[in-house]
C-alpha cells in the first residue's frame, strides 16, 4: 500500500471513529465555492453535516472542481472530510464561528487544511496540497499552497 493511501486510510478511520460514539443527526447541504491549488477552480457539490451538539460538527462531502489548465477545460472529482469545533458557550447566536480542520483528496492531490467557518455556512480554509506521483492535470502538477472558500446551503431551509 502506498504511503499516501495509508495516510488517507488512517485519517478517515480517525474521523469515523470519533463519530461512532453516539447516534448523530445529519443534514444534507449544497455547496459552491472557489479552490486555488496551483491554479483556480470553481467547485460545486454536496455535503452531509453530522452533529449531536453544537460544539463539534462533522462534514463529509463530494464535489466537482472545474477550471482551465493550459487552455483546456478540466473537471476533477473531490472528496473531503472536516471537523468543526466551537466550545464557546457564551455566544448568544448559537455558535457564530467554528474552527475547521479537515482534508480533501482528488485523483491528482491530497491536501490537509485548517480554517474558520462562519455559522457553518461560509468557510475559509488554507492548507498544502501534496500531488500524487506522476499525476498531472493537462501537463500541470497540482501541489503547494491550497486555499478554499465555500458557501454551504443547508437543504433543510427548503423544507415546508
Amino acid at each position: 500500500m502506498k504511503k499516501s493511501s495509508k495516510i488517507k486510510a488512517v485519517f478517515m478511520l480517525l474521523c469515523f471513529a470519533t463519530m461512532a460514539k453516539a447516534q448523530l443527526t445529519f443534514y444534507p447541504m449544497l455547496h459552491a465555492g472557489y479552490t486555488y491549488q496551483s491554479q483556480s477552480f470553481g467547485e460545486v457539490g454536496m455535503r452531509l453535516l453530522f452533529l449531536d451538539n453544537d460544539e463539534v460538527l462533522y462534514r463529509i462531502g463530494a464535489a466537482a472542481m472545474m477550471g482551465e489548465t493550459h487552455g483546456k477545460f478540466a473537471a476533477i472529482p473531490k472528496a473531503q472530510a472536516e471537523v468543526l469545533f466551537n466550545f464557546d458557550r457564551s455566544s448568544n447566536f448559537f455558535h457564530p464561528w467554528y474552527f475547521l480542520v479537515g482534508a480533501e483528496t482528488t485523483n491528482k492531490y491530497f491536501a490537509p487544511k485548517a480554517g474558520i467557518s462562519i455559522l457553518g455556512i461560509i468557510d475559509f480554509t488554507a492548507g498544502y496540497g501534496f500531488s500524487y506521483k506522476n499525476k498531472l492535470l493537462n501537463g500541470k502538477e497540482l501541489k503547494g499552497f491550497n486555499f478554499n472558500f465555500a458557501l454551504n446551503i443547508p437543504l433543510v431551509v427548503f423544507d415546508k
